[in-house]
């Protein structure tokens, strides 16, 4: 609902923007940058040993083995907490920031991995998908729109 569409005891939307949504973000990647980093750490440690004794060569296996493990730490950390009783990762519970759905319900996870797969749309855009939540009237991404979901602030 718009502001001027409440009644006088509910609580005002208010969309987050785009300025608010990015701090959130630095702050996801630095939540995640040091466990990411821990695990793949001990990831490499590892497949270096395993890659001397079966003969592959271990940068291969590295190149090979990193991507698909970031791709699948990025959507569990989002996911999961976006679909957890926070509605929100840490950046944005740091900013007073949850994602809902178009009614204002907590997001299933089915719905929360499809909006965090959707970010890749909004990444493939040149970050014009990102733009779009400073621009909509409902401040959302593409990603969002994608998914049918809103970022939202909380009330003080």
């Amino acid at each position: 609902m718009e502001k001027s569409e409440l009644a006088p005891t509910e609580t005002p939307t208010i969309y987050a923007g785009f300025w608010l949504r990015l701090a959130a973000a630095l702050i996801d990647v630095l939540a995640m940058f040091i466990p990411f980093c821990t695990i793949a750490l001990f990831a490499i440690v590892f497949i270096k040993l395993v890659s001397k004794a079966g003969g592959y060569d271990p940068v291969v296996v590295i190149l090979t083995i990193l991507p698909p493990m970031a791709i699948v730490a990025t959507w569990l950390y989002f996911a999961v907490m976006e679909s957890s009783s926070w509605q929100a990762t840490i950046g944005k519970k740091v900013l007073g920031l949850y994602v809902t759905d178009m009614q204002g319900r907590r997001l299933t996870l089915s719905r929360a991995t499809g909006r965090t797969f959707a970010k890749y749309l909004s990444s493939m855009t040149a970050g014009v998908g990102y733009v779009l939540c400073g621009v909509t009237n409902k401040k959302q991404a593409l990603h969002d729109i994608v998914a049918n979901c809103l970022v939202l602030r909380r009330p003080q």
